[in-house]
């Protein structure tokens, strides 16, 4: 990993440091909600104080009609109406249609991953990748929120706020980041099994960072042109034979399974189990074994039949898909 990722070492990610022009509206509205809590917490017990505690000629005041219509009911109505009012205009951007030009990325929640699709200008789908986001810095991006199943929901912190991705509708976020960095993001809504270690990253870039980027994802991975290398070919045919391709899809080859994460570029990803591991061989290993083990319920099964080598040899072939 070329810089720490929110939330990977010490989860979750911090909540109230905002990075971005859409965080600071979140962020704003969480303190004013949290200080209004505390208002209202402390004239509560006060008002129980003396109630409880205080002269009995206070105790008659508080105790009057008057003061139970006025604090009671007048007082929320107003302070709660006015709450929803700012707090609806104050966030009312951050799910507005999408305006020609923007940058879209559609992601959908799976058990218990990301699918992460970059759309181009007409709206259709340019190219595939998992639990992990790309975006230039200084530019907002829209992302459209889907699920592929139950209710999840997105949530990266420092970025902007909750959006549910709810089965059959697909709702509209946007974030943008203001300085380059790895920013830590969670599944925000129980979705059964291991909704806890669903995470993911995205990964802001300078413009000119994002656009290689951008070009290299598109195309297929310069580690196909080494498969005839050792122990890369080793482990694209273990790859094969163990039948992954049903399941997952590398571009360039005859791997176009569905169900799972998109693998065509998987070597460049910071982690691994939907940001839960560091990516690296042994991970990787580690995690094709036995991903029962490190995130009980994940829908990859476990391969104990492959060996030591076999599994060395497909974390190379892996690897080198960058």
């Amino acid at each position: 990993m070329t810089e720490p990722i929110d939330g990977l070492q010490g989860w979750p990610p911090p909540a109230l440091d905002p990075a971005g022009p859409f965080a600071g509206p979140v962020n704003t509205l969480s303190w004013a909600l949290i200080a209004m809590a505390v208002s209202v917490f402390l004239v509560v017990m006060i008002a129980l104080g003396v109630a409880l505690f205080g002269p009995r000629s206070w105790r008659r005041k508080i105790g009057g009609e008057k003061v139970l219509w006025t604090l009671g009911l007048a007082f929320p109505v107003v302070v709660l109406s006015v709450l929803l009012v700012w707090g609806l205009s104050l966030t009312a951007q951050l799910s507005e249609e999408p305006r020609p030009g923007e940058m879209r990325v559609r992601v959908t929640g799976e058990m218990w991953w990301w699918r992460v699709a970059y759309l181009d200008a007409g709206g259709n789908e340019a190219f595939q990748d998992a639990n992990e986001v790309h975006i230039p810095v200084g530019q907002p991006v829209v992302f459209e929120l889907e699920a592929a199943d139950v209710i999840h929901s997105f949530w990266v912190p420092r970025l902007g706020g909750k959006m549910d991705m709810i089965p059959g509708r697909r709702n509209i976020l946007r974030l943008q980041a203001d300085e380059p960095g790895a920013y830590g993001g969670q599944c925000a809504e129980y979705c059964g099994g291991p909704h806890a270690l669903m995470g993911l990253v995205v990964v802001a870039h300078t413009p000119e960072e994002f656009a290689a980027w951008r070009a290299r994802q598109a195309a297929p991975s310069a580690g196909l042109l080494a498969a005839t290398a050792l122990p890369i070919s080793a482990g694209r045919q273990v790859f094969q034979a163990s039948g992954c391709g049903a399941c997952h899809t590398v571009n360039g080859t005859e791997a176009n399974g569905q169900a799972g994460p998109d693998l065509s570029h998987v070597g460049s990803r910071r982690t691994l189990g939907a940001g839960i591991l560091p990516n690296n061989q042994g991970t990787m290993a580690g995690w094709i074994s036995d991903s029962q083990a490190i995130k009980p319920g994940n829908r990859m099964p476990a391969y104990p039949v492959l060996t030591g080598q076999q599994l060395r040899d497909v974390s190379a072939y892996l690897e080198s898909l960058e």
